[in-house]
């Protein structure tokens, strides 16, 4: 470590490295930032994608290929008139229906309907979209043209296209611009809390370092979708925010520490030298824990997950980069002046000693052992509202916040057809099988109306609508019972699939992901607090605090969810939030507790707690800040599922920083004092006086 930390030292703080550094930057941006730009065009955003290939679901997809079912996405067209439909309304509806098998480029040639509800008040036109090489990256524009060509209806007559193509179209129209969106929002997030933090001129290097980072890193994770590495709207918007967010909290430390330097020394070449030097470990320890925390994510079954990983990880390590190179390279050439009005000039008083956090680790001390006790006790007390979280997925009526086209269809569907229209099971088997595999539908509790089998390429497709709705927990024990029955079909080697099966096969790979990820994360954390910390017992109690951390801040957002009204959660969820606040989460107490290892080489671990606490306490809540406030920007976008995520990490970090980091470690290490480095003892060093700067010395000229 401390050989990568010296070469690390030497580059970017010297008189001519920091150019050189500023150079390579510069022509990496020109080479590779184009590449970043097409990062949205490839993500894969349907269901199907983020299933290993291993999921039966997967196989019936692809079985299903031959015979077009695979490549199409139906859009329900669903017409009301409570009064009653008119010639006028079914007039309207066949010229629809017309006009969509008019456009053969976007539309299947098995257009159904009009077809009458049975209490007369509705009608549905069944329109299958053809999904073409670009998948369901084109359904937004693909359903808006539908509309755009449908016949001018009669006043009182609704229309709304819902459908699986209907919802992915408004999850599309959801993603689009979110780059954007994220961008403008995660910079906003950054600019206010530097400016609250350094003043009116500093704010701006962080964030070139993290716009840097931002553009190589996305650039990269396109590279590797070339090498079979899945990208989701989800994954491409986490990266956005979690360069921005964990990078600046990098950016605030290094600054922090430079600061702190420059009082202490003339040369701002050698302060940045001696920050990098005694920020560096933590900040390495730091990104190491995250990059290898979001590797584990690869031994996921899901491909989201799984592609998530690898994503992040790629994130961080530019963002990480940028950091310790770029960001100290242009604090160096901007020189003292980029703290205006602020100068940390040579000699002037560190005030920071004496500031918040030097008195909340005055009221701990005398009392650390009921401090922590009741701390614990109200974390666990927050935790209790786990038990009503429900991670069994989200209807995709429930998915979008605000007002939805395809959520007023479905529910016109639900009020006047037969809920599970436009959902079928597919079950695909060999075709001497054929008759037998129907037989075995046809005698299966929950569906109805099996189409005869239709065989082609010694393989035989039959289609059966669910007699429940297509979100519910009934519509999946049919798939199982399906299963089962078609299973049982000796030499039929018969596949089920449809959008039930793969909703039903997505929630059982996540819970596999869940037992796996969740204890390999959890040995990754305490490994690197080992190494970095050279004891067994602090890295235990700080990983078990940010597990109660985590737990904490997924009950509390349960609350908050039930308060916003949303309706269950991604089964992802969990685990997402999970290895993101263990990993995020563990950087405060690496940043607190590697600075105070620090000072306890020197005075007593108690003492050296509160120095540590006083002097990164204002750093540290800077950071939270940043990387809640990054992350709660996903509240802004009409999307559940991410509002959710968005949530648990805010709520997590800002537990961290204030809560878990300030009080409840500080009032730990209070209690053991030199027990907490546990098998190692401190091996304290004779303070050394410093009265003036010692002559500068070369760091890389």
């Amino acid at each position: 470590m401390s050989n990568v930390i010296d070469r690390m030292v030497r580059i970017p703080s010297g008189r001519r490295g920091k150019w050189v550094v500023l150079a390579v930057w510069i022509i990496a941006l020109i080479a590779l930032g184009s590449f970043a730009g097409k990062l949205a065009g490839a993500q894969k955003n349907d269901n199907i994608n983020w299933l290993p290939s291993s999921a039966e679901s997967t196989q019936a997809y692809h079985l299903a290929e031959p015979f077009g079912d695979a490549d199409e996405a139906p859009v329900v067209l669903v017409y009301e008139r409570t009064s009653g439909i008119t010639d006028a309304d079914r007039a309207a509806a066949t010229a629809d229906a017309l006009a969509a098998r008019g456009m053969p480029n976007i539309v299947a040639d098995k257009v159904v309907g009009p077809i009458t509800a049975q209490d007369g008040q509705a009608l549905q036109v069944l329109v299958p979209i053809k999904m073409g090489s670009d998948g369901w990256s084109q359904l937004t524009k693909t359903v808006a043209d539908l509309v755009d060509h449908a016949a001018p209806r009669p006043d009182g007559l609704s229309m709304n296209p819902t459908g699986p193509a209907g919802y992915a179209a408004e999850f599309g129209e959801a993603f689009e611009g979110i780059d954007g969106i994220l961008l403008l929002a995660a910079g906003l997030v950054v600019i206010a809390i530097l400016l609250i933090t350094y003043g009116p001129m500093l704010w701006i290097l962080p964030l070139i370092a993290a716009g840097a980072a931002l553009v190589l890193s996305q650039s990269a994770v396109y590279g590797a979708t070339h090498w079979g590495l899945t990208v989701n709207g989800q994954s491409a918007a986490v990266l956005t925010v979690l360069v921005f967010g964990a990078g600046t909290d990098y950016a605030l430390l290094l600054v922090a520490r430079y600061r702190e330097e420059l009082r202490k020394h003339e040369d701002k070449h050698e302060a940045m030298a001696v920050a990098l030097r005694r920020a560096g470990p933590a900040i390495l320890a730091s990104g190491a824990t995250v990059i290898i925390a979001m590797l584990a994510l690869l031994v996921a079954r899901m491909n989201s997950t799984a592609g998530m990983g690898p994503v992040c990880a790629v994130g961080i390590a530019v963002g990480l980069l940028a950091m310790v190179t770029l960001l100290p390279a242009l604090l160096v050439i901007a020189g003292r002046w980029i703290f205006w009005p602020r100068h940390p000039d040579f000699g002037s008083a560190d005030v920071s000693v004496s500031g918040i956090w030097a008195r909340i680790g005055a009221f701990i001390s005398p009392r650390p052992r009921a401090v922590w006790a009741v701390t614990a006790v109200v974390l666990l007390g927050l935790a209790v509202g786990i038990s009503g979280l429900k991670t069994d997925g989200i209807a995709a009526k429930d998915a979008i916040i605000g007002e939805s086209r395809a959520v007023a269809g479905a529910e016109v569907l639900e009020r006047h057809f037969d809920i599970g229209t436009g959902n079928p099971v597919l079950i695909l088997g060999k075709a001497d099988h054929a008759d037998a595999l129907a037989a075995a539908v046809a005698g299966t509790a929950g569906v109805k109306s099996p189409t005869p089998p239709v065989v082609k390429d010694g393989t035989a497709l039959i289609q059966a609508t669910l007699t429940d709705g297509p979100d519910t927990v009934e519509a999946e024990a049919t798939v199982d019972r399906v299963r089962a029955a078609v299973h049982a079909v000796e030499g039929a080697d018969a596949k089920v699939g449809g959008n039930t099966a793969t909703v039903l096969d997505i929630k059982r790979a996540s819970a596999h992901d869940n037992r796996v990820i969740v204890p390999v994360v959890l040995v990754i954390v305490m490994g690197i607090l080992m190494l970095l910390l050279r004891s067994v017992l602090a890295p235990i109690l700080l990983t078990l605090t940010v597990v109660l951390s985590f737990l904490a801040a997924l009950g509390l957002s349960r609350w908050i969810f039930d308060l916003l009204g949303f309706q269950g959660a991604d089964p992802g969820l969990p685990l997402l939030a999970f290895v993101f606040l263990v990993a995020l989460g563990i950087d405060y107490n690496i940043f607190l507790m590697s600075r105070v290892h620090e000072e306890s080489q020197r005075v007593d671990t108690r003492k050296a707690a509160l120095l540590g606490l006083s002097s990164t306490g204002g750093v540290i809540t800077s950071a939270g800040l940043v990387l809640a406030g990054t992350f709660a920007v996903f509240t802004t976008l009409p999307l559940v599922s991410l509002a959710q995520m968005g949530i648990v990490v805010a709520v997590g970090v800002l537990l961290d920083t204030l809560i878990v980091r300030s009080i409840l470690v500080t009032a730990l290490t209070l209690d053991l004092g030199d027990r907490i480095w546990w098998p190692a003892r401190p091996r304290r060093e004779q303070p050394v006086l410093v009265t003036k700067s010692p002559e500068p010395v070369s760091v890389g000229d």
